[in-house]
């Protein structure tokens, strides 16, 4: 392990360590383990797990495949050491489990009630995604179906729907009084892999001079996705209806607004990997381009994380020091 919480190397470079804010601690994500970091009662609660390498030559690293199986690993692993984090996190931050939970460990037992519930979050949270910032303005913006001919300018309108609820929904829930901690942490996390990224010792006076502001948030996939979502549907579209000519005479019914909804849903996982190829691109150059693609995602960041106290950011630095490779450089994205 590198000594003294330093960069392996002199410079700065970017590294693949990433990872999220969870209730009163961080989950990091390094190329050889993960680590939760929590602020208990008596301090900082670590933990730390190996993580499981795809062996050479796995379809989970090809280029384009790697987006979706990354996409789904991230929401699995983020769901599962949010709920470990909440039974982690003080009591003023713990909710009391309702009758159904009681219920449902009753009949399960402890460790099936625990993947009952991580699965049942996962469902959930990927189905309001999809719902409302994809089926809801596909089904909004399939009402103008029989007005605007030009499926480019359909999926346009249909965009905007999208970019306009999500970012009432990123406002929204960025004024939430007990998202407020959670978004500095947030914070946290982006300072410290900043700091880490220049070759400066991991400390809290060091880590409090970075910027929260990061190109490779979560924050920023989403809204790249929104706008790969505009280009590959207006493609796709397009395709189809040039190979199903008759498609055309149905516009306006209710079956050509439901197969086109239908058909967009399943390009989704396309768009998630386009999206985290241009992101991986973007991650690893820094030049104008890349600097006006990340620009949108950056500005977003300003709802999504607040400024950390110290406290916060021993937790980040915790975490990140528990990732760090034990061969200098592998870590280099």
């Amino acid at each position: 392990m590198t000594q003294n919480n330093e960069k392996p190397c002199c410079g700065e470079f970017k590294t693949m360590i990433g990872g999220q804010a969870l209730i009163e601690g961080i989950l990091m994500r390094g190329p050889e383990k993960d680590a939760i970091a929590v602020r208990g009662a008596e301090g900082i609660h670590l933990e730390v797990m190996p993580r499981k390498l795809n062996p050479p030559g796995s379809p989970k690293s090809w280029p384009f495949l790697r987006g979706v199986f990354n996409f789904f690993d991230a929401q699995v692993m983020g769901v599962k050491m949010l709920l470990r984090s909440a039974d982690l996190a003080p009591e003023e931050y713990s909710e009391e489990p309702s009758k159904f939970d009681v219920w449902l460990e009753k009949k399960l037992g402890n460790e099936k009630f625990q993947q009952a519930v991580m699965y049942i979050a996962v469902a959930m949270g990927l189905g309001l995604s999809v719902g409302l910032f994809f089926l809801l303005p596909m089904v909004v913006g399939g009402l103008f179906d029989r007005w605007i001919e030009s499926t480019l300018l359909l999926n346009l309108v249909e965009g905007v729907i999208r970019m306009v609820i999500f970012l009432a929904y990123m406002l929204a829930v960025s004024r939430m009084g007990e998202m407020k901690r959670v978004f500095s942490y947030h914070g946290a996390e982006h300072k410290t892999i900043r700091c880490y990224e220049l070759g400066l010792q991991l400390t809290v006076e060091n880590v409090r001079g970075q910027t929260r502001f990061h190109p490779r948030c979560g924050t920023s996939f989403l809204l790249v996705v929104m706008v790969i979502s505009i280009l590959v549907f207006s493609i796709a579209s397009s395709a189809l209806l040039a190979v199903f000519p008759g498609l055309e005479a149905l516009r306006g019914s209710f079956g050509y607004r439901f197969l086109m909804i239908a058909f967009k849903l399943l390009l989704l996982p396309v768009v998630v990997s386009i999206t985290y190829e241009i992101n991986r691109w973007a991650g690893r150059h820094d030049n104008g381009f890349t600097r006006v693609l990340t620009a949108p995602g950056l500005w977003m960041q300003r709802f999504t994380t607040n400024e950390p106290d110290d406290g916060m950011i021993e937790v980040a630095i915790a975490a990140v020091t528990a990732v760090l490779p034990e061969k200098e450089g592998s870590d280099r994205w």
